[in-house]
């Protein structure tokens, strides 16, 4: 719609009658307004908002960092208190980082250059604006009139500008905003309450894996063999044996190099039964993806990078296609298999994945613990991999100070609680059988939640669209 025909459009409300008037948003507040810099002294400390300050979707913004005004009037977008900030970049726009500024330090703010920055004029409240432009609608129109290039897209100032308004008076204006309010405390509190069941469950799911890895969550091999009075073959029995074949039918390149046990020093005591060994004594071997960036195709076989291991499972959804000759020089070197251990070397490192597939893949930024099913049960590994104790294990041991890495010499020195063959059965079956029950309620948590942001965007929806006109009118009446 042309901006002189919004000018002259109105919404109809639930009486029939013509209620509010369609207008543009510089209309109703200057965008991106100029503040008088060279009346800020250089020496005065004001407040610096960049773009993580700004919360997603939830209106909140932290104004404790402060700069000299010097250090920033050049460069930044300034804002003065009341002003409504507006992400204009992806993904921030997407997800919704806009906020009302509250009061700033010496009463000068400065912040992201990605910012637009809507100051409301006499007759509009700025939550009224603030709950327009943050509203999904808002944001999935504007997303669709973004210009740049990919990962750098943006909302301009000349589409702002243009883009349209239903204006109610200004007392409906607060009426409203007051409404609104009240509903979406009471949605706030039931998504408290949803989370902190969720934050539950996560604790006993921890809980759970401790258990399992200390050897409380089911019975030991040792207690069974001593109650039936038979022998066993324990955890280190079966390490040894796994190292002399191994030894025994060595014909690589070279001399045979014995894998290295693990630090046990600040490991807790283990079962009876139990051992310690490292990932590269029980598995197959232990390797990583490449760390170079392939050229992508449109079509080819899919590169499983870190941020495709998720606690579900590997996302095959949002992939990058590579070539068959990169997927071919990739797998020299770190062939998938089913039952292959997958792990995150970097950014959010871990979220271990069991390869369930038979598809072609190929993995960067990826640990690979090769499959080892006649000592070393996959799901078990996994387990392992992301219980508490071995995340505590780890923590201090990852590189990187922006982001955290773990290198492929770490992998392979990662300790295993290494249990009798049937011990890691029976745990896999108990934390399976408990962890389902867990994901079924996680599951329901989850679809509370959509629900209840469904509901916030409903009630934005219809507040915007007159549908709420006759109610309030009534209410205040």
């Amino acid at each position: 719609m042309k901006v002189q025909e919004a000018r002259a459009d109105y919404i109809w409300g639930t009486t029939g009658q013509r209620d509010w008037p369609i207008m543009t948003i510089e209309e109703i507040a200057d965008v991106n307004p100029r503040v008088d810099k060279a009346a800020i002294l250089d020496d005065l400390p004001v407040s610096f908002v960049p773009m993580p300050a700004v919360g997603a979707a939830d209106g909140s913004i932290r104004v404790e960092e402060t700069r000299r005004a010097g250090e920033v009037k050049k460069g930044f977008t300034a804002f003065l208190e009341g002003d409504v900030l507006f992400a204009k970049i992806t993904p921030c726009m997407e997800n919704g980082k806009m906020a009302i500024v509250p009061k700033l330090v010496n009463d000068y703010g400065f912040g992201s250059t990605e910012f637009h920055v809507l100051r409301p004029k006499p007759g509009m409240d700025a939550k009224y604006i603030y709950y327009y432009v943050s509203s999904q609608a808002f944001r999935g129109e504007a997303e669709r009139y973004m210009t740049g290039a990919v990962g750098q897209k943006r909302v301009s100032t000349t589409y702002l500008k243009q883009a349209t308004i239903p204006v109610a008076p200004l007392d409906q204006q607060k009426r409203i905003v007051a409404e609104i309010e009240k509903q979406f405390s009471r949605l706030d509190e039931a998504v408290a309450n949803l989370k902190r069941v969720k934050a539950n469950l996560k604790r006993y799911k921890a809980a759970v894996l401790k258990a399992a890895v200390e050897g409380r969550l089911v019975e030991t091999e040792a207690e069974i063999a001593r109650r039936e009075g038979r022998s066993y073959e324990t955890g280190a029995q079966l390490l040894q044996r796994i190292l002399e074949t191994r030894r025994s039918q060595w014909q690589g390149k070279g001399k045979y190099k014995e894998p290295a046990p693990p630090d046990s020093t600040d490991l807790p005591e283990l079962p009876e039964g139990w051992v310690w060994a490292s990932t590269e004594q029980v598995c197959g071997s232990v390797r990583d993806g490449t760390h170079d960036t392939p050229a992508y195709v449109d079509s080819g076989v899919p590169l499983i990078t870190s941020k495709n291991l998720t606690e579900h499972g590997i996302d095959f959804e949002n992939v990058k296609l590579i070539s068959e000759q990169d997927h071919t020089e990739i797998s020299r070197r770190s062939g998938v298999e089913y039952g292959d251990v997958l792990f995150a070397m970097i950014g959010t490192v871990g979220n271990p994945c069991v390869i369930k597939t038979d598809n072609r893949f190929s993995i960067k930024n990826v640990g690979l613990f090769k499959r080892n099913p006649e000592c070393l049960n996959s799901t078990y590994l996994r387990h392992w991999l992301e219980s508490s104790l071995l995340n505590k294990w780890l923590e201090p041991r990852l590189k990187g100070t922006t982001q955290k890495f773990a290198s492929l010499g770490l992998l392979r020195e990662i300790p295993v609680p290494y249990a009798p063959l049937t011990d890691q059965q029976r745990i896999v079956a108990e934390i399976d059988r408990r962890v389902s029950l867990i994901r079924g309620t996680a599951a329901q948590v989850d679809t509370n939640l959509h629900r209840a942001e469904r509901m916030r965007q409903a009630l934005l929806s219809s507040l915007f669209t007159g549908k709420w006109t006759t109610r309030i009118r009534e209410q205040y009446a």
